[in-house]
């Protein structure tokens, strides 16, 4: 407390001499005053007040409106000062809170890391990208080392943030549980459902892709929970086909089952998954037809898999002036041989 009194008697000391001489070493003493006060926790109100003051003793017979008017400055500073505190305050917990998010979005990349397997006789491309730091978006590979059959996920949550990113964990966490004898895209999503119904708020769902690759038998069976439509290539018509796959979102009821379909892939042929981050982009006010995006994937389409959706999303990020109001996620698998 004397520190912060001898601070004060200071500033009438640098005021009175810049008053009377216009001296400039009072103005630099009086900016290093204000760093001084700020870790001494003096507030702003304070200062004034001791500006005023110091006013009063070189000038005792200051007229009544310019008394009235310095009056009126203490009252609208003491306002200030609270709600500068306020706002400091908020601005604190605020890089608190950012902090964690960090720490949450660091660990939710690794919880939810999946690697894209080399499988012979397919291209596969994967991207996706958080619109924020936390991802409500989910991809993952299963590869079966006894039959070489590949498993795919694609998810979005309903939601975003921590409680996506923790649900979208689970979901992972509890598809890694499955034994491999249950792969089967119909049986995954029936296992899922009934975990996220138990487990996670009535507020939130998941929707989910699911589809298993055999290349013995050249096939590619699949089910849906509510998820958006992917496409089919045909490589020999140049053509797209939407991948039709009806199912209620992950989470709705427990008694939900899922219609698992197959069909038979050619060479040259794709497989395109995607979230509703990629349906809907926005030009301008306008959500982009699924045309459009048909029209940027076959641009792309001859490339390596994993150029494609790399060129794809680059597309839309300058199309959306590198703002995505959604998260972003694109697979690519093509059959080679």
């Amino acid at each position: 407390m004397e520190n912060t009194k001898l601070d004060l008697d200071n500033y009438r000391s640098l005021l009175k001499e810049y008053l009377l001489t216009k001296n400039e070493t009072a103005l630099y003493q009086a900016e290093q005053f204000s760093k001084l006060s700020m870790q001494h926790n003096i507030s702003p109100e304070e200062i004034i007040h001791v500006h005023i003051e110091a006013l009063k003793e070189l000038y005792p017979d200051l007229t009544q409106e310019v008394n009235d008017s310095l009056n009126f400055l203490l009252e609208a500073m003491i306002s200030y000062g609270l709600a500068y505190q306020e706002f400091q305050t908020l601005r604190e917990k605020q890089s608190e809170l950012q902090s964690e998010i960090s720490v949450a979005a660091s660990m939710q990349q690794t919880l939810l890391s999946t690697v894209k397997p080399e499988i012979k006789g397919l291209d596969i491309g994967a991207i996706s990208v958080p619109a924020n730091q936390m991802s409500g978006d989910y991809y993952h590979f299963v590869t079966d080392k006894e039959d070489d059959t590949l498993g795919i996920a694609i998810a979005d949550v309903i939601g975003k943030g921590i409680p996506a990113a923790l649900a979208m964990s689970m979901i992972k966490y509890s598809m890694d549980s499955f034994p491999e004898n249950q792969r089967n895209p119909s049986a995954i999503l029936e296992n899922l459902n009934r975990v996220v119904e138990r487990n996670v708020d009535p507020s939130m769902f998941i929707t989910m892709f699911y589809g298993l690759y055999n290349p013995g038998n050249e096939t590619f069976s699949y089910a849906s929970a509510g998820h958006e439509p992917g496409f089919y290539y045909h490589g020999d018509q140049d053509e797209f086909e939407e991948i039709e796959a009806r199912g209620l979102v992950l989470g709705a009821t427990d008694q939900a089952t899922y219609r698992q379909f197959e069909r038979k892939i050619k060479k040259n042929d794709c497989i395109i998954l995607l979230t509703d981050g990629v349906t809907e982009c926005r030009i301008g006010d306008r959500f982009i037809e699924r045309d459009e995006i048909l029209q940027v994937i076959k641009k792309y389409i001859q490339l390596p898999a994993q150029e494609a959706v790399e060129q794809v999303y680059k597309h839309f990020e300058r199309l959306q002036e590198f703002q995505f109001r959604d998260d972003f996620t694109l697979i690519i698998i093509r059959k080679e041989v």
